[in-house]
């Protein structure tokens, strides 16, 4: 196995920490990763890294690297209609029990490019390209590509293309939309052109009656900038809102800013402040908070990695570092048996990822609709915080040994550098 030929789809966080491995493992594996989009794309919203996670990027020395880019946020506040804080969430200084805020909170584009440094030169890396089908067979699978239609054969095919990822549909033989679940969150995303926060390295979470939420995230860019979050939240008997966010999210950009200035016309606080920060942005992108349940995440000679497998809304960057790593790992402990090192990947990260997910009453609850079920929730948080209920919680899970679920892998025995 060592001159293994292996195609990734998607040049993201899984897919990189995967080749890191893959080549400690097989220093002279062939690794060719296709990227769809004409550039890398090191852009995006703040992630973070928890559990198993934290130890593998202290495996990769990428620790401080990271420790050295991250946002700065110490933690989240709730704020009422004037801005004034009701309850405060902070940031555990810990590694082992995070809390809301994670002690690595960095923007993907920054962590994407970490993982991505240590492996662009030893890889071959194919931009504004992605996989159109492939053929299952024996010894391997056969990939015909998108735009060049050329036709290839690999000993894996690794899907790491994100949420909706094509491959999984084929391998499933449905729609990929089949497979996400949990519909009732949408997020737009994009970066405020001025810092609407103030310096404060608190995140501030405002929620308007009938589900609109602004969450604004500190930026460390000197030239002062803020990361804002539009975000509805429905209920399921509201099926007349989501649609018509699906409908705006498939329609593109423009049609679903054009929603958000109306869902948030009269939603009060910053709003208009950050609507106006949405239009002036050049990173605007939405997204369902949603995740991924699939039933499998192999077939043959192919391999869900990441989102693609278990997208998990608060813990999908950490599920991809861990999947590259678990992945990687069974491929070099089970040499000339892919389909057992494939199995017990799957028996591995399956049920750590399906434990990991949640049903939709979380955000339900965290959002309410109504405006006494705002009051009620604020009244909650801010007893909680002003007893330190929170930081009592944390102490005593510390004192008790008690720290975030860990994944139950095997020690893999790396050759050494």
């Amino acid at each position: 196995m060592s001159n293994l030929n292996i195609l990734i789809s998607g040049s993201g966080i899984a897919g990189s920490v995967f080749a890191f491995w893959l080549l400690r493992a097989y220093p002279s594996a062939n690794i060719t990763i296709v990227e769809r989009d004409p550039s890398l794309r090191l852009t995006g919203a703040s992630v973070d890294i928890r559990s198993s996670a934290v130890d593998i990027i202290k495996w990769m020395g990428a620790e401080q690297d990271i420790r050295n880019q991250t946002t700065n946020e110490k933690g989240i506040q709730f704020v009422g209609p004037n801005g004034e804080a009701i309850a405060t969430l902070g940031a555990t200084g810990r590694s082992d029990i995070q809390s809301v805020t994670s002690e690595f909170e960095i923007f993907r584009g920054a962590l994407a490019k970490i993982f991505l440094d240590p492996i662009i030169n030893k890889v071959k890396l194919v931009l504004d390209e992605s996989v159109d089908r492939y053929e299952q067979r024996d010894d391997g699978v056969v990939v015909t590509f998108a735009k060049r239609k050329e036709v290839k054969k690999y000993d894996l095919l690794i899907a790491a293309d994100g949420m909706r990822s094509k491959i999984r549909g084929m391998m499933m033989n449905t729609k990929p939309e089949e497979q996400i679940y949990g519909g009732g969150v949408h997020v737009a995303y994009f970066t405020i052109k001025k810092d609407m926060l103030q310096g404060s390295p608190f995140a501030k979470w405002y929620n308007g009656t009938r589900g609109p939420c602004l969450f604004l995230r500190p930026d460390p860019d000197p030239a002062g900038r803020t990361r804002g979050n539009l975000m509805i939240i429905t209920t399921s008997r509201d099926s007349e809102t989501r649609n018509k966010l699906n409908k705006a999210m498939r329609e593109g950009n423009e049609s679903y800013m054009d929603l958000m200035e109306k869902l948030f016309l009269d939603v009060g606080w910053m709003a208009p402040e950050a609507l106006q920060g949405m239009r002036d942005s050049e990173d605007f992108y939405c997204s369902l908070f949603a995740q991924i349940r699939s039933p499998k995440v192999h077939d043959g000679r192919v391999v869900l990695l990441g989102d693609a497998g278990y997208a998990t809304p608060g813990f999908g960057t950490s599920l991809a570092i861990i999947g590259g790593y678990v992945l990687a790992g069974e491929l070099l402990s089970h040499p000339g048996d892919i389909s057992a090192a494939l199995k017990q990947y799957e028996d591995i990260m399956l049920p750590f990822a399906r434990g990991s997910q949640f049903g939709e009453k979380g955000m339900q609850l965290l959002n309410p609709q109504t405006w006494w079920g705002i009051r009620i929730r604020n009244a909650i948080l801010w007893f909680v915080t002003w007893a330190k209920l929170d930081i009592l919680g944390i102490m005593v899970a510390a004192w008790l040994g008690f720290g975030e679920k860990k994944v139950p892998m095997p020690e893999y025995q790396w050759p050494k550098e």
